[in-house]
């Protein structure tokens, strides 16, 4: 499948090869389990000692780290800034003029963080090792409505897709003399011609995608094929349900230690 689709990484790995419902209950217990982890290092403990290592198996653990830090960085910066330097009361710990760093605000920055790292691996982690077009096929077979798991599959696919159109639109118009260096009002003035046909192209593709999905009888009623086979097996539907039991048990413990606080 072609990179300008979807984020995944083609590969013949254990991780791979397993059901997409599987790597979807994997990346749906990280998820639960890094809002449901107590203190501060429970999402960094899930991220060092089971997305890794889940990475690692797929082959993946270099792209997935380039990859994560990109996006969590910004995050945790305007995490720490704003709530250790704003947070209401608190203990002083380093004083800035007016402004001071609340070790409150860093505690419950860095516990925000932890969260938002693990939430960002496990979905890149997913996208990464799973087919969308296999993900998809499993979720109808399962009972899915199918606009539900075209929605599923668009939100997959959705950045990529702005990424391909973006550089489309940004190579097309530096052919024209487009100048993207320089001061910032200059790269300010620049946004316009990028951004109109970016917007645009977006809605007249959403409308050829939505003709194409309609030829091919996406409303059609009944049992469709798929030349695409997915292989299960009563391990994998296991481990499944271990996961989902699992998750169960992380949300009851969650609320028990805040009924107990």
């Amino acid at each position: 499948m072609s990179d300008q689709v979807s984020l995944y990484a083609p590969g013949n790995t254990g991780l791979h090869r397993l059901h997409p419902l599987t790597k979807l209950s994997l990346a749906g217990f990280a998820l639960v389990a890094a809002l449901a982890a107590p203190g501060i290092w429970g999402s960094y403990l899930l991220v060092a000692l089971y997305l890794l290592p889940l990475a690692v198996w797929g082959g993946l653990a270099i792209r997935l780290a380039n990859s994560v830090w990109r996006i969590v960085l910004p995050f945790a910066i305007s995490v720490f800034v704003v709530q250790s330097l704003f947070w209401t009361g608190g203990t002083p710990i380093l004083h800035l003029g007016p402004l001071s760093v609340k070790a409150e605000g860093l505690t419950f920055a860095l516990a925000s963080t932890g969260r938002i790292l693990s939430m960002v691996t496990a979905f890149l982690l997913l996208t990464f090792s799973t087919r969308p077009d296999a993900l998809m096929i499993a979720l109808t077979e399962r009972g899915l409505p199918p606009s539900i798991t075209y929605i599923v599959l668009a939100t997959i696919q959705i950045v990529p897709r702005f990424q391909a159109r973006a550089q489309t639109i940004i190579d097309a118009q530096q052919s024209r003399g487009l100048r993207l260096q320089g001061s910032l009002i200059r790269r300010g003035r620049a946004l316009i011609p990028l951004v109109v046909p970016l917007v645009l192209g977006s809605i007249v593709d959403v409308e050829q995608r939505a003709i194409a999905l309609e030829a091919r009888g996406f409303r059609r009623q009944g049992p469709k094929t798929s030349y695409l086979r997915l292989d299960d097996s009563s391990a994998q539907s296991a481990v499944r349900l271990l996961l989902v039991g699992l998750s169960a048990l992380a949300v009851l413990g969650r609320l028990a230690l805040v009924l107990a606080a």
